[in-house]
């Protein structure tokens, strides 16, 4: 029971935090035993998602100093989380311990983990999931960190134990923008690796290769983010406006796997360039690709705009009433999650436990007082509105982004109307190059997801143009934090 009521409470909030969240692969998961082995970006987020999402009641393995703290090991134990004792290391190093750090005793680590696999097994003997992060530590790389070798111990394991095959499924978490609140979100479960007992001593090293490769077929990986942006650059020159964030991510992933292999080529050099010159005259203007590719007149943008604004005067009679309780928190949660940790993949974990701790404090406090003041029937009413009121706030908001979005579109078409007119043309020739090349130089086995003459080039429905506007939104704050690092 408790399970259950934690998943449903992790579902609600990550679909707060989340405008959309695209689960692929479903049918890939079986029945039995199965250990979900996922990529690791984003801190407590990515087992939120995993537990919300894959329709079974998954365990996690743990590290052992998530549980110190009261309420984190409430929630843990609440959700069957099992710890895992580990020395502080990346990559497969010893990283230097703080003088502070005491030392941990490997005879204790290693009794305290034979106690965590024993209940594991346990878990997949009953039939059970269990959940893994292969990589050890949430990171924002731009790759998948090297693999420990858990996951296979665990399957190799459970499989002698249980005497039965142990399934195990890759689990691809790609955030569109991972800091931020109301991006995207794709889920996708791979194909499982049924995993049977052997006693070869190479039978870890092997499986855990047979994972990583099953990660990658799911993850975007570059060998740094400077060439992640060039290729997203290329990607959309290349597809069509209208596609789902599967597509998009397969794309991704695509041109990253396959850039090294043919970089060196005279075209791909000659065509990367071009793409360097445009991404830097889009960021001269504060314009995105998105905004640029619609080629929207003046009186369109205003219509939309318009459109937008009419919603958000349809929305604002039941977000306003109880605004005090839900605008604060997220202002409070924006400001101080960057601050609270110098840990890029746990800025949005930070802003997602700040959020929901104050907002579910201000709710609790607000139908007690009422409850006491007024009696338990306008306490129960309160209940009911408070959700709904806080649904409206963030349709509102999406919204007012929106409209910010267009004002601020407008007014560039109206300050640098010839270099957005010459750089439209720019596009449209160097978009034919991008697809021209890239259909010469993709393996030949491999079939294009979208051929040059594809319908979807053409058509774009008002839902996607409105999920675009709002991504460039996220991409003009991106564009902003790497020119104040800079």
């Amino acid at each position: 029971m408790a399970y259950r009521i934690l998943t449903w409470f992790l579902r609600v909030v990550t679909r707060v935090f989340f405008r959309q969240v695209e689960v692929v692969g479903l049918e890939n998961i079986p029945a039995g035993p199965v250990i979900f082995a996922g990529n690791h970006p984003n801190s407590l987020i990515d087992p939120a998602l995993i537990i919300t999402t894959c329709g079974r009641k998954v365990h996690f393995a743990a590290k052992d100093s998530l549980f110190k703290g009261r309420l984190m090991r409430t929630l843990l134990r609440g959700l069957g989380a099992v710890p895992l004792a580990r020395k502080v290391e990346h990559d497969g190093k010893l990283a230097p311990a703080a003088e502070s750090t005491p030392t941990r005793d490997p005879a204790e680590m290693a009794r305290l983990n034979d106690a965590a696999f024993d209940a594991m097994f346990d878990v997949l003997g009953d039939g059970g999931t269990i959940g893994i992060f292969p990589e050890g530590i949430s990171h924002d790389e731009s790759h998948l960190a090297k693999l420990k070798t858990g996951a296979a111990r665990l399957a190799l394991g459970g499989a002698k134990k249980t005497g039965r095959p142990i399934a195990v499924v890759p689990c691809g978490l790609t955030f569109i923008h991972p800091k931020r609140f109301r991006s995207r979100v794709l889920v996708q479960y791979g194909s499982p690796l049924i995993i049977e007992h052997a006693e070869d001593p190479e039978a870890v090293k092997r499986v855990t290769a047979e994972i990583g490769t099953a990660l990658r077929r799911l993850t975007i990986n570059a060998p740094d983010w400077d060439t992640v942006r060039a290729l997203d650059t290329v990607r959309r020159l290349y597809q069509p406006q209208e596609i789902s964030i599967e597509d998009r991510v397969e794309l991704a992933r695509r041109f990253n796997t396959y850039y090294s292999a043919v970089s060196a080529n005279p075209k791909v050099r000659e065509i990367m360039q071009r793409v360097l010159a445009y991404q830097q005259k889009l960021d001269e203007l504060g314009l995105t690709d998105r905004e640029l590719a619609r080629d929207l007149s003046k009186l369109e943008i205003v219509v939309r705009m318009l459109r937008q604004v009419i919603l958000i005067l349809w929305w604002l009679p039941l977000a306003v009433p109880a605004a005090p309780l839900h605008v604060p928190p997220l202002i409070f949660a924006r400001i101080a999650s960057s601050r609270l940790t110098p840990r890029k993949d746990v800025v949005a974990t930070t802003k997602m436990l700040i959020g929901m701790g104050l907002v579910v404090l201000s709710y609790a406090s607000t139908v007690a007082y009422i409850w006491w003041r007024f009696g338990p029937t306008y306490g129960l009413a309160a209940t009911l509105l408070l959700p709904l009121s806080g649904w409206a706030t963030l349709r509102v908001l999406d919204r007012v982004r929106l409209v910010r979005r267009a004002f601020g579109t407008l007014a560039r078409r109206f300050a640098f109307r010839r270099e957005v007119r010459a750089l439209r043309a720019e596009r449209e020739q160097l978009s034919a190059a991008v697809i021209r090349v890239i259909s010469e130089v993709k393996p030949r086995e491999l079939e294009a997801l979208f051929p040059p003459d594809h319908p979807d080039r053409i058509h774009e429905s008002t839902h996607e143009r409105a999920e675009a506007d709002l991504d460039s939104a996220y991409d003009e704050k991106d564009r902003e934090e790497r020119e104040d690092r800079e």
